[in-house]
């Protein structure tokens, strides 16, 4: 019995287990050349983006399994996964920019267009539809346009894994609810001033319940 049978798939031979090899994804080189990755000495890096991504590579056995976080803290600092930030985080991982842009073009949080620098995620899936999300939505995004919100992006969003506390959304990353349409202007308005939205109902605040009791 062949290797390749021996794992299920026969006919089909395997590349050798070990090291990962340099990044040939999208490099436009003929296969076996080394792949064209940024020079990391003519590719300026802000130094706390370079720290959080070797911290980020530190933590997994292949540099690889860094790229969704990496380019999570590259659209932090940059608001969105521009050019230069894929350039700097392909840099110090040293893969190559088109590899990083396969994985930002493919995840929903991850943004290659300017969207801003604030998000609003409303969850639309099926637990919060039915206790009518989209009149949450519609609600935050009227209220957000009337009032002209900036550097802000405001979405459905499929599903955010917090049904107990539907209707619900992530904002900035803090899942707050059950949510309400009235709740719109206090949201709206907490981002533009920069305050917490709705203090003691995100899913970490010390204080927080459900309205039935409990938490989440």
């Amino acid at each position: 019995m062949t290797d390749a049978e021996d794992r299920g798939v026969p006919g089909i031979e395997r590349p050798p287990e070990g090291p990962p090899q340099l990044d040939r994804v999208g490099s436009g080189e003929p296969a076996g050349l080394p792949a064209t990755v940024p020079d990391p000495a003519e590719t300026p890096v802000p130094d706390e983006l370079r720290a959080e991504i070797e911290r980020l590579m530190g933590l997994y056995p292949d540099r690889r399994s860094a790229a969704i976080p990496a380019l999570h803290a590259a659209q932090a600092v940059h608001g969105w996964c521009s050019p230069e930030a894929i350039g700097q985080v392909a840099a110090v991982m040293q893969v190559t920019p088109a590899y990083l842009s396969s994985v930002a073009s493919f995840y929903d949080q991850l943004n290659e267009t300017p969207v801003g620098r604030r998000h609003v995620y409303v969850c639309t899936s099926v637990a919060c539809h039915l206790l009518n999300a989209k009149r949450v939505y519609d609600a935050i995004a009227e209220e957000a346009a009337e009032t002209g919100l900036e550097d802000t992006e405001v979405r459905e969003y499929e599903c955010l894994g917090a049904c107990d506390m539907a209707p619900m959304a992530s904002i900035d990353g803090r899942y707050v609810g059950p949510l309400d349409p009235s709740d719109a202007p206090e949201i709206v308005a907490s981002i533009r001033e920069g305050r917490t939205p709705l203090p003691g109902r995100g899913l970490e605040d010390s204080d927080y319940r459900l309205p039935w009791g409990g938490r989440a």
